[in-house]
């Protein structure tokens, strides 16, 4: 069964987990740092492999049968992501979702890498929507 990186709405705890369809939880680990990290429209984050100014992001590494990635897991992804094979932080290989190159969506792209996980971004984000609306 592949191995997949996951870094956004189907870790433990997130609204698309039960597409997994109880796959087993490797590991968790971070990316090398080799890694720009994009909110698409406040709805999904995305891996961008750079040469230069990257870092490590933060996820889960699940076992997921074949059928269940095709069938579940892959149609759940937005159009401006497509599958990807990234380094993770011992140096090996696993399948990830990346933004998908060339960038072609009129989706507003927010570089997110300086929070290195999307849990700790959308948790900044509610923060500052709370000062805002207490304002």
């Amino acid at each position: 069964m592949p191995l997949i990186f996951l870094n956004g709405g189907a870790m433990r705890g997130g609204p698309l987990h039960h597409l997994l369809d109880g796959a087993p939880l490797v590991a968790e680990t971070t990316t090398a740092p080799c890694y720009r990290f994009y909110s698409v429209g406040d709805q999904c984050p995305a891996l961008a492999p750079v040469a230069h100014g990257g870092t490590e992001v933060h996820g889960e590494v699940y076992d997921v049968p074949m059928d269940v990635l095709r069938d579940k897991l892959l149609p759940a992804e937005p159009p401006e992501l497509e599958l990807g094979v990234i380094e993770l932080a011992d140096g090996s290989s696993s399948l990830a979702m990346v933004l998908r190159r060339p960038y072609t969506s009129y989706t507003r792209l927010t570089d997110i890498t300086e929070h290195g996980s999307w849990s700790d971004y959308t948790k900044t984000r509610r923060q500052k929507d709370q000062e805002a609306t207490a304002a």
